[in-house]
């Protein structure tokens, strides 16, 4: 299923993003500079990590962490965890995190 649904930055509070189950290192790349360059404007960005193994949250969050403090112009950053869990009656395992600069 695909949804489409535009909006704008500025009407959103708080920039929410996911990283599907299948997604591979590429899209934790673009994911990495959307939230560098979201960060530029908000002082914080919700993500959710989810993958079809216990294991697959854990290492994406690892993944875009070594992505974005790589940047020669990231801001220092606190990572906050939210819920996390697994979906009942799926095989789907998630893991919630709030990105905040630290001087945010």
């Amino acid at each position: 299923m695909r949804i489409e649904y535009e909006f704008k930055l500025d009407e959103v509070g708080t920039p929410r993003f996911a990283v599907e189950a299948v997604e591979g290192i590429g899209k934790l790349f673009t994911l990495g500079t959307l939230v560098l360059n979201v960060l530029e404007t908000r002082a914080k960005a919700e993500l959710v990590f989810h993958g079809l193994n216990p294991e697959d949250p854990e290492r994406k969050i690892a993944a875009f962490r070594e992505i974005v403090e790589s940047s020669s112009t990231s801001p220092e950053l606190v990572y906050q965890r939210g819920n996390g869990g697994q979906v009942q009656g799926a095989s789907s395992y998630y893991q919630w995190v709030t990105v905040r600069r630290k001087d945010g």
